[in-house]
C-alpha cells in the first residue's frame, strides 16, 4: 500500500501537471498558430467583439453574439473615473475607408436629467471647402495644405439603444459656435428615455470614414495612414464646480482651424484589421499577438484612464523597441515606428524619449502608462508629424536625413503632452495655453539641462505682437499665428514670470503640485492660479488678471535723459515710464560718462518714474531691465537711451530698423 503521504506527493503532482499543460495549452499565442494546420481560423472575425480584458459590459441581444474572451490583463489603479468606455472594431479597406463598429458606455456624472448625448465626428472637418475648420483654416495647417479634391468625410451608419432600437432618426447636426449650416462635426443625439445622474447608457452604432489625404493631423497619404479622431466621440458632461462652472451640462464645440481637443477618461479596447502586411502603432497595449487571416492582419489594443485613442499604419513602418525604467519610471516599453529613411536615427529618438521621460516623471510625478509609441511619419505623410495622443505621438516627418536639434526637440515637446494634454487634461478648447504654454515650458526647460540649448527670451518674447488673453477660445485668435503667439509663447512667459520672480526650485514645486493635484481631473486656468498662491503663500490675482485673463505684456521705457551743470558736479533727471503692465522690482541701470554704474529698481508702480541723481560726473545712457529678466515684455526697442541724441533723434534712430525686424520675427512663429 502507498503511504499517505506518498498518495498526497503523486496527487498533486499529477493535478499540478494537469493544471500546467492546460494552462499551456490556452495560453499558446495564436498568432503563431497555423490556421491550416488546425482546419480552422484561431477564431471568428466576423463575430468576435473588441471587448475590453474583463471590462465589458453586457451587451443586448440584438448587438453582438457571444464571444470568445480575451486574455486577462494585469490589476491595475483606477487612475480616473472613467466615465466612457469604448469597444470599436475598425477595418481598413481599399480607397482609404475605414469601417467599423462601435459600443459606447457612457456614465452621467452629474445629477440633473439628461435627454440627449452629443458626439463629435471629427472627419467632416475635411468633407468641403465650406466647414467651419476648413473655412477657417483656409485648408492649412502648419504649414501644409490640403491637396485638391482630398476630402473625407464620416457617416454613421447605424446606431441604437442596447435593446436595438434605432436612433438615426433622432440625431441631428448642431453648430452652437457659429452656426455654419455646413458644419457636420458634432452631432446631437435625442435618447428615447432620459439617463439620471448616476444611471449609464449603452448605444451602438457603426460608421464608415474616408479618410482625408493628411494635412491636419489626421488622414492618409500612399501606404501611410493616421488614424486620428477616426471614431464617433462623446462629448464631454461638465459637473457644476468643474473648471469654475456654475451649472452642470454639455460642453459643446465644432471642429475649428486652431482647435485640439477635448475628451472624459475612460477605457477603450479596439480591434483594427489592417492589409497583412501593415504593420499598427497604437494607443495602449496589445492583449495579443497580431494574427494573419483571410489576407488581413488583426490587432487588439487596450488603453484605461485615456481620453483619446489613435493608430498608424504602414507596411514600411521599421519597428524597434527597448524597455525603461529609472528611479522615477517603474518601467515602460519604448515602441519606435520608423519611416525607412530614419533607421539609422534609432539611437536619437530613443536617448531623446528616454531623457524626457526621466525628467518628466521626476518634475511632474511618474509617467503611469506601460507604453509608449513614437511614430515618424513619411515625407509625404508631414501633416500628421508633432502631434500628440495618449501613449502615442506623432514625431516631425523623416523629410530630412539628418535633422539638427528638432528631432529631438519635437519628441520632447511631444511626449511633454503627456502630462498636460493627457493626464492633466485641460480644455483644448477653451484655455489651449494650459497644453501647449505648459509643454513649451517644459520642452524648453529639458532642451537646455539635456542638450544645451538656451532660449532667446527676449526675442520670443518680441514676436508677439499680439497679445491677447489667454482663457480665450482657441478660434477666436483670428489666425494661426496670432493663436501660436499666445497659446505657445505667451502661455510659456507667462510661467518664465512666474519662475523668475520665485525661483527654479519654489517653480518646481508649484508645477509638480499642480500635475499631481489636477491628473485627471480637467483643470482651469483659476486652478492654476490657486495652485501658485497655495505654494507661494502670497496672492498673484494682479498678475494674471494682465497676463492670463487680460492681453497684456510688460512695456518699460527710459523718456528722457537731462544731465544738468552744478559748481560742484552734475545732477541728472531720468523720466521712466510704465506703458503696458504691472511688473514687480523693475530693474534699471544707469551708467556715467566717467564708467562708473549704479543699479536702482523700480516698484512699477504708478505710470512713471523720475531719478534725480547728484555725481561727479554727467550720466552717459540708462538701460531698464539691462540683463532682460522681464520675461514677458515684447518692445526691448525703448528700454535704453543715451544722453548724446539731440531732442529730435531722442525718438531713436533705430527704431524703423528695430520694429521691422521684429515684425518679420513674428511673421515665423507658427
Amino acid at each position: 500500500m502507498t503511504p499517505a503521504r506518498t498518495k498526497i506527493v503523486l496527487l498533486s503532482t499529477l493535478a499540478l501537471g494537469l493544471l500546467v499543460g492546460t494552462l499551456w495549452f490556452a495560453w499558446q499565442p495564436e498568432s503563431k498558430s497555423d490556421p491550416q494546420s488546425l482546419g480552422k481560423p484561431p477564431y471568428d472575425s466576423q463575430s468576435e467583439s473588441a471587448l475590453a480584458p474583463n471590462m465589458g459590459k453586457p451587451l443586448g441581444a440584438n448587438i453582438l453574439p457571444d464571444v470568445p474572451q480575451s486574455p486577462p490583463q494585469p490589476a491595475s489603479e483606477i487612475l480616473s473615473k472613467r466615465v466612457v468606455e469604448y469597444h470599436i472594431d475598425v477595418s481598413l479597406e481599399e480607397g482609404q475607408v475605414l469601417r467599423g463598429t462601435e459600443t459606447l458606455t457612457w456614465k452621467h456624472p452629474g445629477t440633473k436629467t439628461v435627454n440627449d448625448l452629443y458626439l463629435h465626428l471629427y472627419p467632416n472637418a475635411f468633407s468641403s471647402m465650406e466647414t467651419t475648420f476648413m473655412k477657417e483654416s483656409g485648408g492649412k495647417l502648419r504649414g501644409d495644405t490640403m491637396p485638391k479634391n482630398g476630402f473625407g468625410s464620416m457617416t454613421l451608419t447605424e446606431l441604437k439603444t442596447e435593446d436595438g432600437l434605432s436612433l438615426l432618426h433622432r440625431t441631428q447636426y448642431v453648430q452652437p459656435d457659429d452656426g455654419n449650416v455646413n458644419d457636420r462635426s458634432l452631432m446631437k443625439v435625442r435618447l428615447p428615455k432620459p439617463v439620471r445622474g448616476g444611471e449609464s447608457i449603452t448605444l451602438y452604432m457603426k460608421f464608415e470614414v474616408k479618410l482625408p489625404a493628411i494635412f491636419a493631423r489626421m488622414g492618409a497619404t500612399d501606404d501611410f495612414v493616421m488614424a486620428g479622431q477616426w471614431f464617433p466621440k462623446l462629448s464631454v458632461y461638465e459637473t457644476a464646480g468643474q473648471r469654475g462652472r456654475a451649472e452642470e451640462g454639455w460642453n459643446l464645440h465644432q471642429y475649428h482651424g486652431n482647435s485640439e481637443f477635448y475628451a472624459d477618461f475612460g477605457i477603450y479596447s479596439v480591434r483594427i484589421r489592417v492589409p497583412e502586411t501593415y504593420i499598427v502603432a497604437a494607443t495602449g497595449f496589445p492583449t495579443r499577438g497580431a494574427v494573419r487571416q483571410n489576407g488581413q492582419k488583426i490587432y487588439q489594443f487596450y488603453a484605461d484612464d485615456v481620453h483619446d485613442f489613435a493608430w498608424a499604419a504602414s507596411p514600411n513602418f521599421v519597428a524597434a523597441e527597448e524597455p525603461f525604467s529609472s528611479a522615477e519610471v517603474p518601467g515602460v516599453k519604448i515602441k519606435l515606428y520608423l519611416d525607412p529613411s530614419h533607421k539609422e536615427l534609432k539611437g536619437r529618438y530613443m536617448s531623446a524619449a528616454k531623457a524626457a521621460l526621466s525628467y518628466y516623471s521626476k518634475w511632474y510625478g511618474p509617467y503611469p502608462y506601460s507604453t509608449l509609441s513614437i511614430v515618424v511619419p513619411p515625407k509625404a505623410g508631414s501633416g500628421a508629424g508633432g502631434m500628440e495622443y495618449p501613449t502615442l505621438i506623432t514625431a516631425a516627418a523623416a523629410d530630412n536625413l539628418n535633422p539638427g536639434y528638432s528631432l529631438e526637440r519635437t519628441v520632447v515637446h511631444e511626449i511633454g503632452h503627456q502630462y498636460f494634454y493627457g493626464m492633466v487634461a485641460n480644455n483644448e478648447f477653451e484655455e489651449p495655453w494650459l497644453d501647449e504654454g505648459f509643454t513649451s515650458y517644459a520642452e524648453e526647460r529639458l532642451m537646455e539641462q539635456e542638450y544645451g540649448l538656451i532660449p532667446n527670451l527676449p526675442l520670443q518674447s518680441g514676436q508677439v505682437s499680439s497679445p491677447q488673453p489667454l482663457n480665450r477660445e482657441s478660434w477666436k485668435y483670428g489666425s494661426a499665428i496670432k493663436y501660436a503667439q499666445n497659446a505657445y509663447s505667451r502661455g510659456k512667459l507667462v510661467l518664465r514670470g512666474i519662475e523668475r520672480q520665485v525661483g527654479v526650485k519654489k517653480m518646481d514645486r508649484i508645477m509638480r503640485t499642480y500635475v499631481q493635484t489636477y491628473r485627471f481631473k480637467h483643470p482651469s486656468s483659476q486652478d492654476f492660479q490657486r495652485i501658485v498662491e497655495r505654494v507661494t503663500g502670497r496672492s498673484w490675482s494682479h498678475y494674471f488678471e494682465q497676463y492670463v485673463y487680460d492681453g497684456q505684456m510688460a512695456d518699460f521705457s527710459v523718456d528722457r535723459i537731462t544731465n544738468r551743470k552744478l559748481a560742484n558736479g552734475y545732477e541728472a533727471t531720468i523720466t521712466l515710464s510704465k506703458k503696458g503692465a504691472d511688473y514687480p522690482k523693475v530693474p534699471v541701470q544707469v551708467t556715467f560718462k566717467d564708467g562708473t554704474t549704479i543699479f536702482k529698481a523700480w516698484d512699477g508702480m504708478g505710470k512713471s518714474t523720475t531719478y534725480r541723481l547728484k555725481s561727479a560726473s554727467p550720466v552717459s545712457h540708462v538701460i531698464v531691465d539691462p540683463l532682460y529678466t522681464i520675461a514677458l515684455e515684447n518692445k526691448h526697442i525703448n528700454n535704453s537711451l543715451k544722453d548724446e541724441l539731440n531732442e529730435k533723434t531722442q525718438t531713436r534712430w533705430s527704431i524703423s530698423v528695430t520694429k521691422l525686424l521684429e515684425t518679420l520675427l513674428g511673421s515665423l512663429s507658427w
